[in-house]
């Protein structure tokens, strides 16, 4: 804990000449494959041809960049509007975790219908991999430095160099990790998310196709609403609350009532 108190993540793992490997780029790819594992090992489960899940990956890169990349730009439009170049630097950060649920739901959607596979079999187990990925991911923020929280005295609040600190916290040191927050929780939703796979595999008919899916939705978005309390980068307010916990109450409401659905039309 002491490292973690001490240590000042840089956003570039190394360079050669100009070409540098960003921290971020990496451990998204590195979330991404691990999550992609935990994908193929359900496939596998559940008898779904290993060759339709790595044309299905191809959507996935496309739709989950896309909207992710998209989502964040709106999000954060009134910076962009003034440096339209920067939308491209996907490097540099700002890939939105509800983007890439959005695009990958499309993504899975459109190829399921296409592939007349079961699209709410195929949405659980891909939450599975995502949950994963999420785990690791995050991390790259936390070396570029962002959405971190507010001002803390604990022994595992991290430094952040002035240049970064927000304008009121200028004299302050160090500030709550919630990427290790939001990274040891979904530890848990990952656990839950297969867990409940098992349970299904053992007995169907207690676990209706879908309810995983939106098991995932309603254990994120509580989490996502609790971290935005503590959450410092800019965020457009509505209602007083920061967009990402309304987009996330609205998310928790909407995935209840679709689990609740999912049991009645079960029965």
């Amino acid at each position: 804990m002491n490292f973690f108190h001490n240590y000042i993540p840089k956003p570039v793992l190394f360079s050669i000449g100009l070409f540098e490997i960003h921290w971020y780029g990496l451990l998204m790819v590195v979330g991404g494959l691990l999550g992609l594992y935990w994908v193929w090992v359900l496939f596998n489960k559940y008898k779904i041809k290993e060759s339709e899940l790595w044309d299905l990956v191809l959507y996935w890169v496309v739709f989950a960049i896309v909207g992710a990349r998209i989502y964040y730009v709106l999000y954060a439009w009134d910076y962009y509007r003034e440096n339209l170049l920067d939308v491209f630097k996907i490097w540099e950060g700002g890939l939105a975790v509800h983007g890439v649920m959005i695009g990958g739901f499309l993504a899975t959607y459109i190829f399921c219908r296409q592939r007349k596979l079961k699209f709410w079999l195929v949405a659980d187990i891909v939450v599975v991999g995502l949950a994963f990925g999420q785990i690791i991911g995050r991390w790259g923020n936390y070396f570029n430095q962002e959405i971190f929280g507010k001002p803390t005295g604990l022994p595992w609040g991290i430094p952040i160099e002035f240049q970064n600190r927000p304008g009121l916290f200028k004299n302050y040191d160090y500030f709550h990790p919630t990427v290790l927050y939001e990274s040891l929780l979904s530890i848990f939703n990952f656990l839950i998310l297969w867990l409940a796979h098992q349970w299904r595999l053992v007995r169907e008919k207690y676990l209706p196709e879908g309810v995983i899916f939106w098991s995932y939705i309603f254990i994120y978005s509580w989490i996502r609403f609790g971290l935005e309390l503590y959450r410092l980068d800019y965020s457009p307010l509505v209602f007083g609350l920061r967009w990402a916990q309304l987009f996330s109450a609205f998310l928790i409401i909407f995935s209840g009532i679709m689990i609740g659905y999912f049991y009645r039309k079960k029965k």
